[in-house]
């Protein structure tokens, strides 16, 4: 097995396309198409990502009561290259809606909060953590945290991972995510500022403040920084410089969703074929999101889709 993904908060993801999408109104789904139901949570989207390029992963987490078996169960169906290794809980697991308008080219959103994680369920994940992270090189922890696991969750299970000598990739916000880097845990860093735009304590307005942002965490000790700039763009940091992506053509709003995860899952395959070229890491990282763009739903992607997008961006250096 290569990569273990850990997704602490999954969710049900429905997915439902509305063509001119108000509210306070009375909509029909034209399509059965354009209504889908999938496992979801950062994590997970990173697995089902990976099982499309063909990269064997175990997928971990908190799930709980009828929609954690769903999920559970749409995930082993998905791909044979997902092993599912969850803590069940008591509490159910959550569902998230995103209406996508491709005509307004909006995306609406609106997420649960997911079930109380208690200390039992910790202990035996910790536990699980531990066996499954000796049989794999990479960790890609992302997303949010549910209730009832603090704010150094992340910087334990990071250290854990640094300490093995592999490498933690980690996309999430807030203290969970600050902490981490803060601690010098976390390879690969890469915020997620969908809901906002605020990173250590810091309101992210101009490209200066990006790139500032983006060399705080390779002074923390992050090999890689990837932050989100704009919707075509991306601020990109090694140590060897900070670069900006940006897409040659224009992506619509209404086609962002799975983008990020497609960009992490880039990553790590990138680099678990060289683990010394972070920067060819994150040229494609950038190329699966571009091709994960190209389709308004989640979609697997292959191997040939990120090799034929290397050159779907520009690439200008900042520093």
């Amino acid at each position: 097995m290569d990569v273990l993904t850990v997704t602490l908060n999954p969710a049900l993801d429905r997915e439902i396309v509305v063509e001119n999408f108000t509210i306070n109104d009375f909509h029909r789904v034209k399509n059965p198409f354009y209504s889908k139901m999938d496992p979801g949570g950062k994590g997970i989207n990173v697995s089902i990502i990976l099982s499309g390029i063909g990269v064997r992963n175990v997928a971990m987490g908190f799930l709980g009561g009828y929609i954690g078996k769903v999920v559970e169960e749409k995930l082993r169906t998905m791909s044979d290259l997902i092993t599912t290794n969850f803590i069940y809980v008591e509490e159910e697991t959550r569902e998230n809606i995103a209406i996508v308008d491709p005509i307004m080219d909006t995306i609406t959103e609106i997420n649960s909060s997911g079930p109380l994680i208690k200390p039992d369920d910790l202990r035996m994940f910790l536990r699980r953590f531990d066996v499954a992270l000796s049989r794999v090189h990479h960790v890609v922890v992302s997303g949010s945290i549910p209730r009832g696991i603090e704010n150094d969750f992340y910087s334990l299970i990071c250290r854990k991972t640094i300490e093995a000598g592999k490498f933690s990739f980690v996309e999430a916000i807030g203290p969970t995510f600050e902490n981490a880097v803060d601690a010098g845990l976390v390879t690969v860093s890469r915020p997620d500022l969908r809901s906002r735009k605020i990173l250590f304590g810091q309101t992210l307005v101009e490209l200066r403040d990006y790139i500032d942002a983006a060399k705080y965490m390779i002074s923390r000790g992050s090999r890689l920084s990837v932050l989100s700039y704009a919707i075509e763009g991306d601020v990109i940091a090694t140590r060897e410089g900070v670069w900006l992506f940006r897409a040659k053509s224009h992506i619509e709003k209404s086609h962002l969703l799975g983008t990020g995860d497609a960009f992490m899952a880039g990553m790590v395959y990138s680099i678990m074929n060289d683990e010394r070229d972070f920067f060819q890491a994150a040229r494609k990282g950038m190329a699966a999101a571009i091709a994960e763009a190209g389709f308004i739903s989640k979609e697997l992607i292959t191997p040939k889709d990120i090799e034929e997008n290397l050159e779907s961006f520009e690439i200008r250096r900042l520093e």
